[in-house]
């Protein structure tokens, strides 16, 4: 019996993930809602030119809950809502789920809630203000939070062990992103899955995941592999994607109408993440050092016949390089400070230069996207 309730509380638990200091207000009869907070005072200074430069303060409030429903199964749910309270101003519904724990069966839930991909891409996802280029994307599948998504966990491998866990994902037209994903132009349905086998007490882990979403035109997949060590105050993360979106053009042609041709573009990445936590007389210090590079790959095509020629040119393109070393300071469980200096590698003519300028600066396209960038912030949270 007490084995049952420990596989029913400990995933019910993982909802709050993200929660490092929540307030218990309620514990009663089999029910439990628990509150958490933050409030992020962070500012980017960098070029005025590029994007994400400036005021970065935030405030995030959530809950979590669960209910006792019988010996073997347990309710819960989660929300989470973010207010932007810097130059950018808009409001987000992060997490909006509920769903079903059925102990060493697994879970099941439905909502708002984390692409299945997330899971691996969050390995790198720990820098003290930048990072998560992998899991916040418009070019991955399933990485980012996302609408409408049914989701199956089983955290011990059904009771057979605790080492090897699993998840299975369907998203009914689900975004996959913070706003219209620009590469599929819109909501597509998806599906995926992810494993990770925690191998034994070596503090090593090791992530897989796959996911695709399709449509008349579009073919969008993705697949991302990783390992993280978490041990003796020293944490180290990687992580390797590949996102494939096969595209249907069409072309009219003067003479014989529609002409139909594929494109291939694919976008390959990789992560690298060094920390380790020192204890002070006087809270916890954290230095932190990545590595990240992205780069979108597009194969040139050519469209032609009597009347009509049409060619264009391939890339090969970094959308993300960068260094960064920065560090996290805990003065206790709820209060942090931040500092992070991003050693930006990308050159003027690369596209994530193009991406990253918000105002372009001169006629002669140096564009402030190539930019270093320090952000600094304090964090307060419950």
């Amino acid at each position: 019996m007490k084995r049952n309730l420990l596989a029913i509380a400990i995933p019910a638990l993982l909802v709050a993930a993200g929660a490092n200091a929540s307030i218990e207000v309620w514990n009663k009869d089999g029910n439990k809602v628990d509150f958490y907070g933050r409030v992020k005072a962070a500012n980017n200074i960098t070029d005025r030119g590029q994007d994400g430069e400036g005021d970065d303060t935030s405030a995030r409030l959530g809950m979590s809950g669960q209910t006792q429903i019988t010996d073997s199964v347990t309710g819960y749910g989660r929300w989470e809502y973010e207010a932007k309270a810097g130059k950018n101003s808009n409001n987000e519904v992060r997490y909006a789920f509920a769903g079903l724990n059925f102990g060493d069966a697994g879970s099941f839930d439905y909502g708002r809630n984390d692409g299945v991909l997330k899971a691996i891409t969050a390995y790198t996802d720990v820098l003290p203000q930048f990072g998560g280029d992998a899991a916040n994307n418009a070019w991955n599948v399933l990485s980012a939070r996302t609408k409408a998504v049914a989701t199956y966990r089983n955290n011990n491998f059904f009771g057979l062990t605790d080492d090897v866990s699993f998840a299975v994902q369907y998203a009914d037209n689900g975004d996959n992103s913070n706003s219209a994903d620009s590469i599929r132009g819109g909501s597509r349905e998806a599906y995926g899955a992810n494993a990770q086998w925690h191998i034994f007490d070596t503090g090593l882990t090791a992530g897989a995941g796959y996911a695709q979403s399709t449509s008349k035109d579009h073919r969008h997949s993705t697949w991302t592999g990783g390992l993280k060590y978490d041990n003796y105050n020293l944490y180290l993360g990687a992580n390797y994607f590949q996102s494939k979106l096969k595209r249907r053009v069409d072309l009219e042609s003067a003479v014989t109408g529609e002409i139909l041709k594929t494109l291939d573009q694919k976008v390959r990445g990789f992560e690298l993440v060094a920390q380790y936590g020192i204890d002070l007389e006087v809270g916890r210090l954290t230095p932190s050092i990545a590595y990240v590079q992205h780069k979108v790959k597009v194969d040139s095509a050519h469209f032609e016949d009597d009347w009509y020629y049409y060619h264009y040119r391939g890339v090969n393109s970094p959308l993300a390089k960068y260094v960064s070393v920065g560090a996290t300071y805990d003065l206790n469980k709820n209060f942090s400070a931040i500092v992070e200096y991003k050693f930006n590698l990308l050159d003027r003519k690369d596209i994530g230069a193009a991406n990253n300028t918000k105002v372009q600066r001169d006629r002669h396209l140096n564009k402030p996207g190539t930019k270093d960038v320090l952000g600094v912030g304090l964090i307060y949270q419950f």
